[in-house]
């Protein structure tokens, strides 16, 4: 067996701890060291978690030579993942980003210039693509065939408190991303465009708007549809949301959680074949190791994952336009500031180099 991976993990608030854990319960990987701007707060989440001897530090730069790393878990809010996973890629270091990628588009096409100039691996964590039961509805949907309608109904009531709630599109910016990146992996092809509308209803305790319909137009010609809010008590959906997909040959369905039903045209059900594998960031865990071990390119490699970024600039723009919005517009247009705004270096001339920016993150060039 190899040796565990050694890591150094970046965050140590909430998520952080979450990803500790896991981290403890993966014999692949070890805890080599942990990062925090509030040194004293890394230091408690490390001995909270059986991590005493594991030092901590205030920046990767204090920890990356003593500590043996091989790869870094970025688990800072989306702010920062700019910052840090750049850091760690130019530094050599292959990299496990928390979802979001980025903030912005612009954002995402900076750090995928820097996994190519560093020469490595930036895999983003959607860990929401990690259910056993959504890898069987999966399955079911590749023996319907080719999805022609893909739903998703999202209804809940979360007080959270603090900034999601004084956010201008929180439903579409903090949450829908996990819908729409799961979209393009059921569907299998990649979004075209979108006509989004999103609001807040007048009982809403969110500053912003706190619900969303949004149309997506796939390459082939399948539609997701998206109906959301985040201020719908009663009768509240799964947080993954609730599913139904069509084919030409059939129908399935998947409330979220439980096992999803199918049903061919002739009425024959089809099967829900539920595996053991890891879920949730136990899942994006498992294999971003794999895929390092065996030099193979997760579902969530960078240059794919910025397709489900631009999903949610995309609808945002829509709402506010009022019009359908081409996701190739959008790809352009953060190419366009991300050459503006790179300092001179070696990410500015990875921006540089890039013949056609659908061709780098795998967008159909003739849309």
């Amino acid at each position: 067996m190899p040796e565990p991976l050694r890591l150094v993990q970046v965050g140590a608030g909430g998520m952080g701890r979450a990803w500790l854990r896991t981290i403890k319960e993966n014999p692949d990987v070890v805890l080599a060291g942990l990062v925090d701007l509030d040194v004293p707060l890394a230091r408690v989440a490390a001995d909270e978690h059986g991590y005493a001897e594991v030092p901590v530090a205030a920046s990767l730069d204090e920890l990356a030579e003593r500590t043996g790393v091989e790869a870094v878990i970025d688990v800072t809010v989306p702010l920062a993942h700019p910052v840090v996973s750049v850091d760690a890629l130019l530094r050599g270091l292959p990299v496990l980003c928390e979802k979001p990628l980025a903030e912005t588009v612009r954002e995402c096409l900076t750090m995928v210039a820097a996994a190519e100039a560093g020469g490595q691996l930036l895999m983003v964590s959607q860990s929401r693509r990690y259910f056993r039961t959504g890898e069987a509805f999966g399955r079911q949907l590749a023996e319907l065939g080719a999805v022609g309608s893909l739903s998703c109904e999202f209804f809940k009531a979360p007080r959270f408190g603090g900034f999601r709630e004084r956010m201008a599109e929180p439903l579409l910016v903090d949450m829908a991303i996990h819908q729409f990146d799961l979209a393009r992996k059921l569907i299998g092809t990649e979004p075209l465009s979108v006509y989004c509308d999103s609001y807040n209803p007048d009982w809403s305790w969110f500053d912003g708007h706190a619900a969303a319909d949004a149309v997506f137009t796939f390459d082939g010609g399948a539609r997701f549809v998206f109906t959301g809010s985040w201020c719908a008590p009663g009768l509240e959906t799964s947080w993954n949301g609730r599913w139904r997909a069509s084919s030409a040959s059939g129908t399935a369905m998947w409330d979220g959680d439980s096992a999803p039903t199918a049903e061919l045209a002739s009425g024959e059900p089809v099967p829900a074949k539920v595996g053991d594998e890891p879920e949730e960031i136990a899942g994006s865990l498992a294999e971003f190791v794999h895929a390092l071990r065996t030099d193979s390119k997760p579902q969530t490699e960078v240059h794919a994952n910025v397709l489900s970024v631009a999903m949610v600039e995309a609808a945002v723009r829509s709402s506010a336009s009022g019009t359908p919005i081409r996701i190739a517009d959008v790809l352009t247009t953060a190419h366009t500031e991300a050459l503006e705004t790179t300092p001179p270096g070696p990410v500015l001339d990875k921006l540089r180099s890039w013949p056609s920016i659908h061709q780098v993150v795998g967008l159909p060039e003739k849309h």
